[in-house]
């Protein structure tokens, strides 16, 4: 982990601030917190943020509002351009309580680029018409975080780790038991114990967890589906249905605007 060192565009006088950090594959800026209200997004690669016990991905298509003063931190699992807004609490209208997934269709995706590029330059008034525009095009959807927390026993740590170094491997509880020196039931209750999921439930959020940076550098749902152990692209597309609020397409491809 390292201390940010953004390119930063931020007006004197202006209510939003654009910084932009490149981050390295497996690259996370550790565990803290803004006096203004934050927008992470990744207009390049797939960003990951870690709040409240929850982690977002966050493709192109969507951002992360972030409250002042919510601890967090932020990563990438590949080579990704967080572009960061920050917005002065007492000028902003927004008031939600806890982090919310925003779309980033294609008027918001401009506005943001043209305050990064021109903010600075850019005469008050027209930067205030600008902010205020980018302020009216955040509206929250719901989408729920996968969690996929790795258990604490050492017997299921072991299973945990393999299967996200494969999660495709579809061996049963009683087959990992074999492999690991415990028996199917004292792994079904390490999991629900140590990470509050049943094994099923757990290695799903694990498979959608696996799948999502796979789809935002545009592998096909088919392709995907195989690689992280599905049978076929419809039972992928209702378990991230089931598990994350929306199909893959809507919560992956670039939404017009």
């Amino acid at each position: 982990m390292r201390t940010p060192a953004p390119r930063l565009v931020s007006p004197p006088g202006g209510a939003v601030a654009v910084a932009d950090f490149p981050l390295d594959g497996g690259e996370w800026f550790g565990r803290h917190r803004h006096g203004a209200h934050q927008l992470a997004w990744a207009p390049e690669g797939v960003l990951a943020v870690r709040a409240h016990a929850r982690t977002w991905v966050l493709p192109p298509s969507v951002a992360l509002w972030i409250p002042a003063g919510t601890p967090h931190s932020t990563g990438a699992t590949a080579p990704a351009l967080l572009r960061s807004l920050y917005f002065r609490p007492e000028r902003c209208p927004i008031a939600w309580p806890g982090p919310r997934v925003v779309p980033v269709p294609a008027l918001l995706r401009e506005l943001i680029a043209h305050l990064a590029r021109e903010g600075n330059r850019l005469p008050a008034a027209a930067r205030e018409r600008a902010e205020h525009v980018v302020l009216d095009l955040l509206h929250p959807v719901e989408v729920t975080t996968v969690r996929a927390p790795l258990p604490r026993d050492p017997r299921a740590r072991r299973v945990a780790e393999a299967l996200r170094a494969d999660p495709a491997d579809g061996r049963t509880l009683a087959q990992w038991g074999t492999a690991v020196g415990a028996s199917a039931r004292t792994l079904a209750r390490a999991f629900v114990t140590d990470t509050g999921l049943p094994f099923g439930r757990w290695r799903t959020q694990l498979r959608l967890q696996a799948a999502m940076p796979l789809l935002a550098a545009g592998g096909t749902v088919s392709a995907v589906a195989r690689r992280v152990g599905y049978g076929s692209p419809s039972a992928f597309v209702a378990a991230f249905r089931r598990g994350v609020g929306v199909p893959p397409g809507a919560y992956f491809a670039p939404r017009a605007g």
